[in-house]
C-alpha cells in the first residue's frame, strides 16, 4: 500500500504539459487548464486559451462548426454563456435569414428569368405581327393567358432550335445516295462511297454549343422579320411574312448546313495517316 501510495505521489507531481504552446504548469501559474479529450499521458491536458485559438482555426469563422481532437477524435464539447433575451432573438433571426438566404436568392434569379422571358415574348410578339398589332393583340387578352404564353415563347424558340432536322436528313441522304442521282449532280461527291465511317462530335459537347443554340434561338424571330421584308415585301401582312421570312431561313440556312456537314465527313473519311519521315545518315 504505502508503494502504491509513492507511485501515486510521483503521477501527481508530474507537471502539466500542453500540447499546443508545450508550456508547463510550473511556467505560468494562473493559466486555465482542460481536459477535453480522452487522450491520456503527456497529450491529456492543454491551455484553455491555447485550444481556444486552435478551434477558432478549425472553425474559420462559423462558430457552430464541430471541432474535434486531432488525436482520439472525441468531439470538444463547447458551450457558450446563456443569451439575454434581445440577443435570443436578433441571434435567431440571423439565423433564420442566413438559412432562408440561399432560397431567395434562387427565387429572385427565377422570377428574374420569368420576368424576362415575358419581356422578350412581348417583344417577339410586337415584331412578328407589328408593333401596334401586337399592343392591340396584348391589350385585348386575358392577363393570366399573357403571364403564361409569353414566358413560352422564348422557351419554345430554344426547344424548337434544339431539333436538328438537318442530321436526320443527312442520315437519308447517305442511306439513299445512290437513288439520289438529281442530288448528286447539283452536289459532286455528296454521296459518293466513303473507305470508312469517321466518328462525328456530339451535338451538346460543350458549352459552345448550348450558347450558340440559346442565341440563335433568341436572335430567330428578327432573323425571321428581316428576311420576310427582303424576300416576301409583296405580302401585307407582317404574321405571313415573318412566317415565311422564318421558313426560308430555315430551309436555305439547313441547306448549307447539310451540304457543309457532309464535306467534313467526306474530309473525315478519306484522311490518310502518312509514313514517319526517315532522317538521312549523316
Amino acid at each position: 500500500s504505502s508503494h502504491s501510495a509513492s507511485l501515486l505521489l510521483q503521477f501527481q507531481a508530474v507537471p502539466k504539459s500542453c500540447w499546443v504552446c508545450f508550456a508547463t504548469d510550473e511556467d505560468d501559474r494562473t493559466a486555465e487548464w482542460v481536459r477535453p479529450c480522452r487522450c491520456r499521458g503527456s497529450t491529456k491536458w492543454v491551455h484553455q486559451a491555447c485550444l481556444q485559438r486552435w478551434v477558432d482555426e478549425k472553425q474559420r469563422g462559423n462558430s457552430t462548426a464541430r471541432v474535434a481532437c486531432p488525436q482520439c477524435n472525441a468531439e470538444y464539447l463547447i458551450v457558450f454563456p446563456k443569451l439575454g433575451p434581445v440577443v435570443y432573438v436578433l441571434d435567431l433571426a440571423d439565423r433564420l435569414i442566413s438559412k432562408a438566404g440561399p432560397f431567395a436568392a434562387a427565387g429572385i434569379m427565377v422570377g428574374s428569368i420569368y420576368w424576362t422571358a415575358v419581356t422578350y415574348g412581348a417583344v417577339t410578339v410586337m415584331q412578328v405581327v407589328g408593333h401596334k398589332e401586337g399592343l392591340d393583340v396584348m391589350e385585348r387578352a386575358d392577363p393570366l393567358f399573357l403571364l403564361i404564353g409569353l414566358p413560352t415563347i422564348p422557351v419554345m424558340l430554344i426547344l424548337g432550335k434544339m431539333i436538328r432536322w438537318e442530321d436526320y436528313v443527312l442520315r437519308l441522304w447517305r442511306k439513299y445516295s445512290n437513288k439520289l442521282q438529281i442530288l448528286n449532280s447539283i452536289f459532286p461527291r455528296i454521296g459518293c462511297p466513303v473507305p470508312r465511317i469517321p466518328a462525328e462530335a456530339s451535338p451538346l459537347a460543350d458549352h459552345v454549343s448550348a450558347t450558340r443554340i440559346l442565341c440563335g434561338a433568341l436572335v430567330f424571330p428578327t432573323i425571321a422579320t428581316i428576311v420576310g421584308k427582303l424576300m416576301f415585301s409583296s405580302v401585307n401582312s407582317n404574321l405571313q411574312r415573318t412566317i415565311l421570312g422564318g421558313i426560308a431561313f430555315v430551309a436555305i440556312k439547313g441547306a448549307f448546313k447539310v451540304y457543309f456537314k457532309q464535306q467534313q465527313y467526306l474530309r473525315q473519311a478519306h484522311r490518310k495517316i502518312l509514313d514517319f519521315p526517315e532522317q538521312e545518315e549523316a
